[in-house]
């Protein structure tokens, strides 16, 4: 290699000697780089085909706005779709980095290479999209296309749109002769014919690179639109062709091409989205996910959009006159209220065939709307709309359930008033109207408030967050109450949310109204009063009863400054700590006035008010030092025409920024009374069984009498053994849920209206014994036989609910008819659910007992029999006894088993194990029965449980959980048997089946074995078996056969089925004469011969037979 100019300059360094040296040594480094073998050049393989996945995507309804990233730019154009594939998501990620720049974007911020999309945004007059549902057929064409002659095609289908042709490169590379390899290249064109006129050139295409193996790659031409006649398609080569292929590999061929007939399905009012990509980036096909600016709708003339998060921006003193925007001019928003709005009345999408938009209450909407789209904090340093929503719907659902999903976005109410749809919302308003004991009936007002298990203390919001695109939590903590009950978490679904800060606004929303907006009230007033006051409309109460004074009545005079009140004797009329004066005008609307002067009755305001109110109209006075209590109207029912029935929540109107600005709640005193009130009186206590999670439970309901004056109560409990619990409620009874056997410590206080507790308490000691008592026994028990071998058993249904949930119906079986005794019974199928009433079992002589078991394994006291003769309704022969053990002190097989011989019975060696016992048969070798039949087989048992600890001493466990006393009652055991059959020689390493259960059964099969598996399910119980025993029976059949006429020889006769043994054979001749007879020999199970004589000369006759017997060989 050439001396450098580095190398150069340093041997100018040396002197002498050195330099010599050094010079030598790069003379030898040349000479040796000069004498080493080159290395040939290989290009690298820079052609390979390629696939690409295509899908065609339904967006949403439209029209929609589009993609949030591609915002200000043209749709259509190159730079909106790149734009857009921010917001294209496979798997996961977006297509174009965030933070990729839309003016220069760079390779390295795809992380998807070659992806193209072509969207279309749901109008009614969009196009169809080209490539996509189109209908192909493939014409093969294989051949090598030479610069001297192009190939042409033609098409003659008027139907055909366009091609789509493929050509194959065999191998595209060049052999230089100092053995490197290197790339080539050709290049062709594709022109078009129309009617045997002249080409056009409409592709020229040039491919370069370096492959070794082959290269396949598609190229799609359109035809004219409306062409009529034919198409020819020609391909030309322009490159030459190689002189020598074997040093220059640069042939292609055309292989086929296909033949497109498009769809042009355009899809009207649905956005959808065509993607195209490389699927060699994925190894399964990728989720995808699309953000956008989703469908349009009509809102108020003259706004504009905030086009960073859609919420509507109202213009300074703008006022609605319930005009919307077009149909053709709907916009992009986010503002939950027109969403809803415009979901109650499209008629494709929506509930536009039920409703009309003369049916909704616009102005409703558009406050809602003005408070939706309100700037608030977001928590991070800045700001957003204070509700948005953003949201798929794509499942159909209830249209109750969905406008209450979008009402609860922007916690509004919807209800109908007057025969139209409006909306409530919880939002800053002032008391629409006044209620006191003047405008009410006598009863007052009732109080109701909600248990502490309702509260909790801890909310988790779930929301989008989409810039993960995946569902993200955010956790709410009340500190105060968990420092005071502790961690109650409630999980919430923030419904249309993605947004951090509205989920955390949600979350204290929810925390908040569950802690101090616990409080329902309930009164009735008249006609006036209801048909003015509606769900959502926030009054104002004054109760004397809670607040302790007067401080409301009827109007006895007015003017528009002075008014006159009903009594001064019993109110507390004041003009100290800013007190102001409500009244209730004639058009149903208060108004509040600051208090000048009060003299006698006579009340004087400062401001005057717009029209005087009506005489015996209401007045409410209100004073820092006493408010009136605030609610929220939750429901107005009337009752009989002339009243009305109101609900309301309690209120607070600070919660509001409590929520949104973390301010302090304001807590208004609602009662100068300090006294301690009455004790309750009258306690007592009930324990009741109630059911929960699907399992029956204990509670202890408590009950008192009301104390006059007292709308809440305190109850302290406690086990005990345990801690005091302590909750407030509004009632005048209390439950104690999933109460367990032990005694329970209950007081009782009373509170007054500033939640003071009374001196005293009412108490009461509650022992709970909970579920001991034993289930009542099965009632009206019945038997029905629906064939030879199965029977319905049917019951009456239990009563107990811890039998109905959790229970059984146990069914044991007895083979005595009489004297059966659930000891010497036996389980004969699994037990039924205990709200079951009926169960198909075996059909067995013998007795049949059932019994409850309680969830707790409490049994009935006494079995409840029924006795079942199991006739048969075709004769059978009973061809073996398996078993009759007892007699031979059982020497089958044992395993955890034994013989006792002082039971002289079979007994589990360890009753904390299964017991398994195989039936002894022929030196304990299988039933053979030398074919294959199906036979029935039934059980019979004869054993009995026993207590194997029946001695005092050697019971351990609490006496009071003992069921028995003298270890009479041992009905924790179980037998069942098992049976299993072989189609083959059972002596000859025969293929079993699986051993399956039964009672009474038909089975099939040449060989059996028979076993019983024994349990106990208590450790203080074994069992005894005196003997088993299997029957084997034989269903009886008949054969009878056509016509037969014999030869002038004996005949011999084949049975179609051969029989288990030698039936009875029957003979019915034709013609014969008096002196003429047959003779019947060589009778076996498997035919028999016959011969027909006259005299001593054999004849032909005619006849038929019955043969009768049992069994048939299958």
């Amino acid at each position: 290699m050439p001396v450098s100019p580095a190398e150069f300059a340093y041997a100018h360094t040396l002197k002498g000697a050195d330099q010599q040296t050094y010079v030598s040594l790069l003379q030898q480094r040349d000479q040796e780089e000069a004498n080493r073998p080159r290395i040939p050049i290989r290009t690298a393989d820079s052609l390979a085909s390629t696939q690409y996945a295509t899908f065609l995507d339904l967006l949403s309804e439209g029209e929609i706005e589009g993609f949030p990233s591609a915002a200000g730019l043209t749709k259509g154009t190159d730079a909106y779709n790149i734009a857009a594939l921010k917001d294209i998501y496979l798997n996961k990620t977006p297509v174009l980095r965030p933070g990729a720049d839309l003016n220069n974007v760079q390779l390295a911020d795809y992380t998807v290479k070659n992806v193209t999309i072509e969207p279309r945004y749901g109008t009614q007059a969009q196009t169809y999209i080209e490539g996509y549902g189109d209908i192909s057929e493939p014409v093969n064409v294989g051949q090598t296309v030479q610069q001297a002659s192009a190939i042409t095609q033609t098409v003659d289908d008027p139907n055909v749109n366009g091609v789509v042709i493929t050509i194959t490169v065999p191998a595209l590379q060049r052999f230089e002769t100092n053995g490197d390899i290197l790339g080539s290249s050709f290049t062709f064109t594709i022109a078009l014919s129309y009617n045997g006129g002249g080409f056009t050139t409409v592709k020229t295409e040039t491919i370069s690179g370096r492959t070794g193996d082959a290269y396949q790659r598609d190229y799609r031409v359109d035809f004219t639109t409306g062409w009529t006649g034919s198409v020819a398609i020609r391909l030309t080569r322009i490159t030459a062709d190689s002189a020598d292929p074997a040093t220059t590999a640069n042939a292609f061929q055309w292989a086929y091409y296909q033949e497109l007939v498009y769809q042009k399905l355009t899809y009207p009012n649905s956005a959808i989205m065509a993607l195209k990509f490389d699927s060699q980036q994925f190894t399964s096909l990728p989720s995808r996910a699309y953000r956008i600016r989703g469908i349009k709708v009509r809102v108020p003339t003259g706004i504009t959009v905030d086009q960073t998060n859609g919420r509507i921006i109202y213009p300074n003193g703008y006022t609605f006159n319930g005009t919307l925007t077009a149909q053709n001019a709907r916009v992009w928003t986010s503002d939950p209220a027109w969403i809803l709005f415009d979901l109650l009345t499209s008629t494709r999408y929506g509930f536009g065939q039920q409703l009309v938009e003369a049916q909704l209450d616009k102005p409703a909407f558009y406050a809602a709307s003005q408070y939706a789209s309100a700037l608030v904090s977001n928590g991070l340093n800045g700001t957003e709309p204070r509700f948005s929503c953003n949201v798929l719907i794509q499942n159909q659902d209830d249209a109750y359930k969905l406008i209450n999903d979008l009402s609860s976005v922007m916690r509004v109410m919807p209800f109908w008033s007057t025969g139209t749809l409006t909306i409530s919302q919880d939002s800053p308003r002032d008391a629409s109207y006044l209620f006191t004991m003047a405008n009410v009936t006598e009863e007052g007002f009732s109080y109701a408030g909600s248990s502490l298990k309702t509260r909790h203390t801890v909310a988790v919001v779930s929301y989008l967050d989409l810039q993960t695109q995946d569902v993200a939590y955010e956790v709410i903590e009340d500190a105060a109450g968990i420092a005071k009950y502790g961690v109650l978490k409630t999980e919430l679904r923030a419904f249309g949310c993605t947004s951090r800060g509205q989920a955390a606004r949600l979350g204290h929303w929810v925390l908040h109204s569950e802690t101090n907006e616990t409080e329902v009230v309930t009164f009735t007033c008249s006609i006036e009063s209801g048909v003015v006051v509606r769900p959502g409309q926030v009054i104002k109460i004054a109760d004397p009863l809670k607040s302790g004074i007067r401080r409301a009545g009827r109007i006895n005079a007015a003017t528009t400054t002075q008014i006159t009140i009903d009594n001064t004797d019993q109110t507390d009329v004041t003009e100290l700590f800013n007190a102001t004066l409500s009244v209730i005008l004639p058009d149903g609307t208060t108004e509040e006035r600051d208090i000048a002067s009060i003299t006698g009755a006579v009340i004087t305001v400062s401001t005057a008010f717009t029209v005087a109110p009506n005489v015996a109209s209401i007045w409410m006075l209100r004073n820092t030092d006493v408010e009136a209590t605030t609610w929220r109207v939750l429901s107005v029912t009337e009752n009989n025409g002339t009243e009305y029935q109101i609900a309301a929540l309690a209120h607070n109107p600070s919660k509001y920024d409590y929520v949104e600005q973390n301010r302090p709640l304001q807590n208004p005193n609602i009662s100068i009374t300090e006294d301690s009130p009455d004790a309750p009186i009258g306690l007592s206590s009930e324990e009741i069984f109630y059911a929960t999670n699907n399992r029956a439970s204990t509670k202890i309901l408590v009950k008192w009498q009301p104390v006059r004056g007292v709308s809440e109560y305190q109850v302290h409990w406690k086990r005990a053994d345990g801690n005091w619990h302590i909750e407030d409620i509004a009632s005048a009874q209390y439950e104690i849920l999933d109460a367990d056997i032990g005694t329970y410590f209950i007081r009782v206080y009373s509170l007054n209206p500033l939640r003071i507790p009374s001196t005293d308490f009412a108490d009461i000691t509650v022992n709970t014994v909970g579920k001991t008592e034993k289930p009542a026994d099965v009632q009206d028990v019945s038997l029905i036989p629906i064939n030879e071998s199965s029977a319905i058993l049917q019951w009456q249904r239990s009563t107990e609910l811890d039998v109905l949930i959790g229970g059984k119906v146990l069914i044991h079986h007895d083979i005595a008819t009489s004297g059966a005794a659930w000891d010497t019974s036996q389980e004969i199928i699994s037990s039924a659910a205990g709200s079951q009433t009926q169960k198909q079992v075996p059909l067995l002589s013998g007795t049949y007992l059932l019994k409850f078991e309680d969830d707790g394994g409490r049994r009935s006291q006494t079995a409840t029999a029924i006795t079942a003769d199991a006739t048969k309704p075709l004769p059978r022969s009973r061809i073996f006894d398996v078993g009759g053990e007892g007699d031979f002190n059982f020497p089958g097989t044992k395993t955890n088993m034994t013989y006792n011989s002082g039971f002289d019975a079979l007994i589990l060696t360890n009753v904390t194990a299964v017991g398994e016992y195989k039936l002894f048969l022929d030196d304990n070798s299988p039933l053979d029965l030398g074919a294959i039949y199906d036979i029935n087989i039934e059980r019979r048992i004869t054993a009995a449980g026993y207590s194997a600890v029946s001695l005092w001493d050697s019971r351990t466990d609490d006496i009071d959980s003992w069921e028995d006393v003298d270890g009479a009652v041992a009905d924790k055991v179980n037998i069942a048997m098992y049976v299993r059959a072989t189609n083959t020689n059972p002596a000859s390493s025969p293929t079993w089946g699986t051993w399956r259960e039964f009672s009474n059964a038909i089975i099939r099969g040449r060989g059996f074995e028979f076993k019983i598996i024994a349990e106990s399910y208590d450790v203080s119980q074994n069992i005894q078996i005196s003997d088993l025993e299997v029957v084997i029976e034989l269903q009886q059949r008949s054969e009878n056969s056509a016509a037969i006429t014999t030869s002038t020889a004996a005949y011999n006769v084949t049975f179609t089925q051969a029989f288990y043994a030698t039936p009875t054979i029957g003979i019915t001749p034709y013609n014969m004469a008096h002196n003429e007879d047959f003779t019947i020999t060589n009778r076996t199970r498997t035919g028999f011969t016959i011969e027909f004589r006259h005299g001593g000369s054999a004849i032909s006759r005619t006849f038929t037979y019955t043969a009768v017997g049992y069994g048939g060989v299958i």
